[in-house]
């Protein structure tokens, strides 16, 4: 059974050993697979890519070789939130590279704070934008949106999480939740901005830093998924 399927769980084991007819706890089922020379593992989720997609990320990370640190650093990261009204207390986060709203209101996200974001980092320095492919980013009127504001995109390759240090933030955010249990829909907005807030510039700079060994590890991989 193991064999056949990699990815059965103790309990699907179980399951199937008791329809059998073999009665046996969870224990036992780990215990035997163990002496049998198996060892449980929680697989890694990696996005399924094509090999179109794996293509261009290799071409992104093989262009991208050669950028430094600093050049990483320039790249725009700001933070708002919006509420979401089709699941009861809760609230839709946006930071800067993901956001599930319309093209039309990811404007004026843009607009409202990523344009004062922006100024007051960098003033009247020069610096590259950042975001994904989702629907609302990806839209020619943004791609408008940003001509006309005289912004530079960052070309970016689908399917790449991996490439993206802003969801190791994200991750450090809902850790740090864990232990906020809010009650109410203004706690939960209150924790999260206290928990991006408390969010050092040392861990932004060590992932920023990350990204010279992310290339390569694309780039090594031949465009398949990595261990970012």
């Amino acid at each position: 059974i193991v064999e056949k399927d990699r990815f059965q769980t103790l309990g699907d084991l179980r399951k199937q050993w008791t329809e059998s007819g073999v009665e046996t706890s969870r224990a036992t089922v780990y215990r035997r697979v163990q002496e049998m020379g198996y060892r449980c593992r929680i697989p890694q989720v990696k996005p399924l890519l094509n090999q179109k997609q794996r293509q261009k990320r290799l071409t992104w990370a093989t262009e991208k070789q050669h950028w430094t640190v600093a050049q990483w650093s320039k790249r725009e990261m700001p933070k708002c939130l919006k509420s979401s009204v089709k699941y009861p207390q809760s609230v839709m986060v946006w930071g800067a590279m993901s956001a599930a709203v319309n093209a039309a209101s990811y404007q004026e996200i843009l607009e409202h704070f990523m344009l004062p974001s922006a100024e007051k980092l960098y003033g009247d320095e020069d610096f590259i934008f950042q975001h994904d492919l989702a629907p609302a980013h990806s839209a020619k009127t943004t791609g408008k949106w940003f001509t006309d504001h005289g912004i530079t995109v960052l070309n970016w390759p689908a399917n790449s999480p991996d490439l993206n240090p802003i969801e190791n933030l994200w991750d450090i955010v809902k850790r740090k939740l864990r232990d906020a249990r809010p009650n109410t829909l203004d706690e939960l907005k209150a924790a999260i901005e206290a928990s991006w807030a408390s969010i050092t510039p040392q861990q932004c700079h060590r992932l920023i830093a990350s990204m010279p060994r992310r290339i390569e590890a694309v780039i090594s991989a031949k465009g398949f998924p990595t261990k970012y």
